[in-house]
């Protein structure tokens, strides 16, 4: 079984991850995650989309052996862009993620217009997720929505509006996952950016399953990493 290497979106960080990366490790598949340099507290310097990238990139090449990763909505911009010519990655899952190509970024996928939920810093380098509790966390109890949203950090703009200039998703193999009920990416954007990919599945599901659907998600991961 190869190892599953877990990806963040924005605003969010690696420990989201940890009840499924539990479900994981029962089933005796290892993980890890990384954290990204775009997501920071305020005041704290704060990174890019190409840092980012440069950090996945780092931290498949020191695993030994076969992974797969598990990318979460901008963290598939990250994956597509650090991925080329690693020969240790088996597949790519995107979780309800952005799955661009050359010359675009996730900015230009959203219109190019800000979504009435996004909360621009004064200077303009920062976002805010406003309504998180309905945006991303739709489908959790209010305990959980409650401490998930007060743990969201800020995202940088310039991780949004740089564009993608490598595109693994062409020479390694990949599932989208379609979260069906996710209010922050929409099913019809989900569906078109499927396309790029080698399979599609589905979960009946919000922005966030690693809370939400925790088993499913756990199951699914295992099911895909089995077959890669």
């Amino acid at each position: 079984m190869p190892h599953i290497l877990l990806v963040h979106g924005a605003w969010h960080h690696g420990s989201g991850f940890d009840e499924v990366r539990a479900i994981l490790a029962a089933r005796g598949v290892t993980s890890s995650t990384v954290e990204l340099t775009s997501v920071a507290h305020d005041g704290e310097p704060i990174g890019d989309l190409y840092r980012d990238a440069a950090l996945l990139r780092e931290a498949v090449t020191s695993l030994d052996g076969d992974c797969v990763v598990l990318a979460h909505s901008y963290g598939g911009v990250v994956t597509t862009q650090a991925l080329v010519g690693l020969t240790n990655v088996s597949r790519i899952i995107y979780l309800t993620a952005f799955v661009l190509d050359e010359g675009e970024s996730l900015f230009a996928a959203c219109g190019s217009m800000d979504p009435p939920w996004w909360i621009r810093s004064a200077d303009g380098e920062r976002l805010t997720a406003g309504t998180p509790a309905d945006v991303f966390y739709n489908e959790c109890s209010p305990d959980i929505a409650a401490q998930a949203s007060a743990a969201l950090r800020t995202q940088s703009m310039s991780s949004f509006m740089q564009p993608v200039t490598e595109v693994a998703w062409r020479e390694i193999p990949s599932t989208y996952v379609l979260c069906t009920n996710d209010q922050a990416i929409p099913l019809f954007a989900q569906e078109q950016m499927a396309t790029r990919c080698t399979e599609v599945l589905r979960l009946a599901s919000d922005h966030s399953p690693f809370f939400s659907h925790t088993d499913e998600l756990g199951q699914l991961v295992v099911a895909v990493a089995t077959r890669a």
